[in-house]
């Protein structure tokens, strides 16, 4: 069995991780978390199907702020943003537009901006850190045990071979073979069919960075590459045909010509292809050693740009996780000393958020195929509610970004426990730079010393007088809260 490693695509054999994590597709999400576990110290192979080389024909085109937190806490944020068009505003179609300058947060936009580009940097990051990939190698069966989890695989030359390691983590997207092999039944249908995709040339430039807008039968969406190029995204309800069924230039320009009021002139199509929206969720995020995560988990329509966005962080969720339970970094105190529970918080916490993400990427999707005039006016007022109205602007706000969602928290802890901790000044810097170093912080008032209370956490002071004790996950949500100086803190491990 061949396989291909690091950037330049020297081949070497994948012949195991033993102690260590397979993790299969080199997507967004199979790549953010196995640079994680590499950086953390963690054997890793990263299993792909395609050959090497980064596609431009992916979907994905925006990185919420969410995201862009994650990112900033791996060194990333700022590279991407040299790359990407920041946008102060999203609109999603008629009057429904949110302004994401009100977001707490230091990345108040989307950045637009095309998903190969985050690949490139994240498989960058993963080959520095010495994940070793597999290239044309594509996974025909997977068995479990108490000790670890064997994967079959078939390489390039149709040649056998297998990967053993202590966990595997399918990211192999919607036809995801990981899944498959563990029985995992992926329930949900198809929300709407026949949109079309297109990277084409445009004669006079769209009004603004993203350009979208939805009809009564039709609805189409335009965003920039870096190359000239603009990616298109549009459906018809009049026609529905199967994906086989061949697309041409000039049905691309009728349908944005109907949802936009113009065609832009678009020419010179690189690439045309239709598609179906699903959605879809994976009842289970782990069974036993094996782990689900991006679209081989949850899948849904492309409205408010989440797909890519929700799998990343899931991604951040369970990489120090498993880093913890591979290094055998025994949990204390809320986690009961227990791994197996640990990892078992990775489906508490992210099978919600996808439940959800699955709920308002529908709602949005539905809201915009609105065909009666009734329906169409319910879909006026919402869109002034959800702009006007505070609280709700608020909760769609964070939940279209990522900035809202908080995980579940031990019965008596402190409020901010399972909330994202948002980026504070510390004396020793913002504390997302200092998350870098993947560990737990212990933010501790000015003047106090921590000793073995601080464990393995990183130490940081806040940059106020605030007497708070906080700790902080790897991840960026707090794990723990108080007033008072703590004799032991329940860290999740210790």
């Amino acid at each position: 069995m061949n396989g291909t490693t690091g950037d330049k695509g020297t081949t070497e054999s994948a012949a195991g991780t033993d102690g260590g994590v397979v993790v299969v597709g080199a997507g967004p999400t199979g790549l953010l978390l196995a640079g994680d576990l590499a950086a953390a110290g963690v054997p890793v192979t990263l299993v792909e199907k395609r050959a090497p080389g980064i596609s431009n024909l992916s979907r994905a085109m925006v990185v919420h702020a969410r995201t862009l937190e994650q990112l900033d806490a791996r060194g990333l944020a700022d590279v991407l943003e040299a790359k990407g068009e920041p946008l102060g505003r999203l609109r999603l179609f008629d009057r429904f537009s949110l302004d994401l300058a009100r977001l707490p947060s230091r990345f108040p936009h989307v950045l637009v901006l095309p998903q190969y580009e985050v690949e490139r940097v994240l498989e960058r990051r993963a080959a520095e850190a010495g994940v070793r990939f597999a290239y044309e190698t594509e996974v025909v069966g997977l068995t479990q045990d108490a000790d670890g989890v064997s994967i079959e695989v078939r390489g390039a030359e149709g040649g056998p071979g297998t990967l053993r390691a202590a966990y595997a983590v399918g990211a192999d997207g919607l036809r995801s073979a990981v899944r498959e092999a563990v029985g995992l039944p992926f329930p949900g249908r198809s929300v709407i069919r026949s949109l079309v995709l297109a990277d084409v040339r445009l004669a006079e430039p769209p009004p603004t960075l993203l350009t979208v807008n939805a009809v009564g039968d039709a609805f189409a969406f335009i965003a920039p590459f870096a190359d000239g190029y603009h990616r298109v995204i549009g459906w018809n309800r009049a026609r529905d045909v199967a994906d086989s069924e061949p697309l041409g230039l000039d049905e691309v320009k009728e349908i944005v010509r109907a949802a936009l009021g113009r065609d832009f002139g678009m020419h010179d199509p690189r690439w045309m292809s239709r598609f179906h929206s699903d959605e879809r969720q994976a009842p289970a995020y782990r069974v036993g050693r094996v782990f689900l995560a991006g679209d081989a988990a949850h899948i849904h329509s492309p409205a408010g740009g989440q797909g890519m966005n929700t799998g990343l962080q899931d991604a951040a969720n369970l990489s120090w996780k498993l880093a913890a339970a591979v290094n055998g970094r025994e949990p204390q105190g809320v986690l009961d000393g227990s791994l197996d529970r640990l990892l078992d918080t990775y489906h508490a916490e992210r099978h919600p958020v996808g439940k959800t993400v699955l709920r308002t990427s529908g709602a949005l999707v539905r809201l915009a195929m609105a065909k009666h005039p009734w329906t169409r006016g319910a879909r006026a007022v919402l869109a002034a509610v959800a702009t006007h109205v505070r609280p709700v602007r608020t909760k769609v706000l964070g939940t279209v970004t990522g900035i809202g969602f908080a995980y579940p928290a031990p019965r008596g802890a402190h409020r901010l426990v399972g909330r994202r901790a948002p980026d504070v000044a510390l004396k020793e810097g913002r504390l997302y730079e200092v998350l870098r170093a993947g560990e737990f912080v212990l933010i501790a008032p000015q003047g106090e010393e921590c000793g073995r209370e601080a464990g393995r956490a990183v130490v940081a002071h806040w940059a106020s007088a605030r007497r708070m004790w906080l700790l902080v996950r790897p991840d960026g949500y707090v794990a723990w809260a108080g007033e008072r100086r703590p004799t032991t803190i329940q860290f999740p491990y210790n």
